[in-house]
Order: C-alpha cells, then sequence, then structure tokens
C-alpha cells in the first residue's frame, strides 16, 4: 500500500490543454479489467461494447464559475477568490490569492453589485467570507465568474461550456465530472434508442479530487468530503438491473463513490442524500458497479488507486503505458478507458 506503487511517468505533452471540438471523437481504450486484454476505438464507438439493459450512472452536476477577480477596498490590490463550500446563507469557504494580504474584516469588491468581507482566517489558507450584493447570487456568479480549472491546465478557456458535461444539472462543483465530457446528447439519444438506460446521481466534486496524497501509506491518507444524492427512481432502476443480473457502468470515478457509498451503507439502493469520504483503493470489494468509464489520472491520486481496485494495478499501469505509446491525451480534457 505504498504511494510509489501508484507512480509513472508523464511527460506534460500528453496533458490535454483543450477539449477536442468533438467530445465524442476522442478516444477510447477497452480494458479487460480481468485480463488485462486492451483494445482502441473512438468514444462514440462505446455503443459497440453496451447492449440492452446495461445501465449508465451518470453525474449531472453542474461546475459553478467559482473564481472570482476582485480588488480589496482600501488599496485596489488585484485578489483572486476562489469558492469552495457554501456554509450558511451568504457565508462561503474560499480559497484566495494572495491570502496573506487578507484578514479579518477586509473587504474584496468584485462588481458593482457583489463584494465580500473575510470573517475568518485558517491555518491551512482557507478563509470565510460574508457576500453582500444586489440581486440573485447565483446569477451574479454566472455572469462574471470564471471556471475552476485544475492546475495542470495552462490555457484559457476560450468557452466556458467545454468544461460542463451536456447534462450538467445541480450547480455545486469545484471540478468537472470529466468522464461524462465525452458525451454528446446525439450519442446519449443513441445509447437510450438502443435500450441502454441512463440515469443520474448528483455529487459536487470539491477541489480535494486534486490534492495529493502525501503520506507513504495510502491507509494513512485522509480522504476528503463531497455532498451526494441519490433519487427513488435511480434507486429503483438499479435494484432492479441489480436483482435481474444486468451490467451496471459508473460514468467517471465520482459516480462510482455515490453508488459504492450507498450501497456499501445500506446494502441496497435507496433514495438518499449526505456527505461521503469513501476512500476506494485495491482491496476493496465492489458493491454496486461492474464496469467503469473514467479518464487517465494523475500519478500517485486516489483516482488512480480507485481504478485499480477495479481491475489490478498492474493492468491498469499497463494500460497508461500502451495509451502513451498510443498518443492518447490524459486528464480532465484528455481521452477516455472503459474498464469492464
Amino acid at each position: 500500500m505504498n504511494i510509489n506503487d501508484y507512480d509513472y511517468e508523464l511527460d506534460e505533452k500528453y496533458i490535454a490543454q483543450s477539449p477536442i471540438k468533438n467530445r465524442s471523437e476522442s478516444k477510447l481504450m477497452i480494458l479487460d479489467k480481468n485480463t488485462g486484454n486492451i483494445e482502441h476505438t473512438k468514444f462514440f464507438k462505446i455503443k459497440n461494447y453496451l447492449k440492452r439493459g446495461d445501465v449508465l450512472v451518470l453525474n449531472d452536476t453542474k461546475v459553478l464559475p467559482a473564481r472570482l477577480m476582485g480588488e480589496k477596498e482600501d488599496t485596489k490590490a488585484k485578489i483572486e477568490v476562489l469558492l469552495l463550500k457554501n456554509i450558511e446563507g451568504d457565508i462561503w469557504e474560499c480559497l484566495a490569492r494572495p491570502g496573506k494580504r487578507l484578514h479579518v474584516g477586509t473587504k474584496i469588491t468584485f462588481s458593482s453589485k457583489l463584494e465580500c468581507e473575510v470573517v475568518e482566517k485558517q491555518e491551512d489558507g482557507i478563509i470565510r467570507v460574508k457576500f453582500s450584493y444586489e440581486g440573485i447570487f447565483i446569477n451574479l456568479i454566472e455572469e462574471i465568474g470564471l471556471m475552476p480549472l485544475p492546475p495542470y491546465i495552462h490555457e484559457t478557456l476560450k468557452d466556458q461550456d467545454c468544461y460542463q458535461t451536456v447534462y450538467a444539472k445541480y450547480l455545486g462543483s469545484a471540478a468537472a465530472p470529466t468522464a461524462g465530457l465525452h458525451f454528446t446528447k446525439e450519442l446519449l439519444k443513441e445509447l437510450e434508442d438502443m435500450g441502454v438506460i441512463i440515469c443520474y446521481v448528483t455529487l459536487h466534486v470539491g477541489l480535494g479530487t486534486f490534492r495529493p496524497v502525501e503520506v507513504e501509506n495510502i491507509k494513512e491518507h485522509h480522504m476528503h468530503s463531497e455532498y451526494y444524492e441519490m433519487k427513488e427512481e435511480v434507486a429503483n432502476i438499479l435494484n432492479k438491473a441489480k436483482s435481474e443480473g444486468r451490467c451496471i457502468y459508473a460514468v467517471g470515478t465520482t459516480s462510482t463513490r455515490v453508488l459504492e457509498t450507498v450501497m456499501s451503507k445500506y446494502h441496497t439502493f435507496k433514495e438518499c442524500s449526505g456527505n461521503t469520504d469513501i476512500f476506494i483503493y485495491p482491496g476493496y470489494k465492489f458493491l454496486a458497479i461492474d464496469g467503469l468509464i473514467t479518464n487517465f489520472h494523475l500519478p500517485k491520486s486516489t483516482l488512480l488507486m480507485l481504478v485499480s481496485a477495479l481491475s489490478k494495478r498492474e493492468y491498469i499501469l499497463n494500460a497508461y503505458e500502451v495509451a502513451k505509446q498510443n498518443d492518447y491525451r490524459f486528464f480532465s480534457f484528455g481521452d477516455a478507458m472503459f474498464i469492464k
């Protein structure tokens, strides 16, 4: 369970800096989780690997354009504030850059209609602010906010919708559930027409998803917590599929975390909501899913450990080497893998 067992070399040239024009034209690697066998295809051909009655579970969270550019009221110094979590009312937990310039009582102006005041500073660099505004808060954020792109993406996003899934519905994420970025509305319709059942859960992705594992023994890693929801109609679909022996495939590690959280907690699918800090790594016995559609993840990340748990670490690391040899694009805007 050493962190170095989940390391691999990756040149920056493999890290996708921008999405391709047609989402479903990305590359797709098919990995047999039991044998390690690999096939190569295009994402829109995933329909060749699904059959009538299979269930696809997608995460319908929507990314909040949570990067706000403002200035200190007194000195006019530029400040970037990143919204992390709504604590209550108009109080939010945030990251600020540069944070050293901020103190309790500091006021930051973002526009003529939106400002905030620092009400608490924490030791880990996180601050809490209280917003004051004219109008509807979320509308103002969507109007002036920028997408909180991962730290390894250095290019400016020309179209903010590129970092949303086509089925994004419920605002609340600090990052996109990127496996879902490969789907178009047309592809989803094709899958439904051939009898694949598509349903949705919600997990609001936090920035903790990018937090590195800093302990040598991964069992000692403290997993971040994220809010999730499962509706009754979705639970009924999933329970019926389970009882009939049909396959349930998660789209993304976030959907996986919802499904496995619910099953490990209740031993069935049911309508529920809450916070999950489930940490899935090799040795974990999957209760909910039969396979996973996912992107290629960072070295030493909890996401790489999750996919290794579904297959074998050796098969996953070999697949990543094969991906490099075949010029796959990695991370958020990169290509996809279907582990089945």
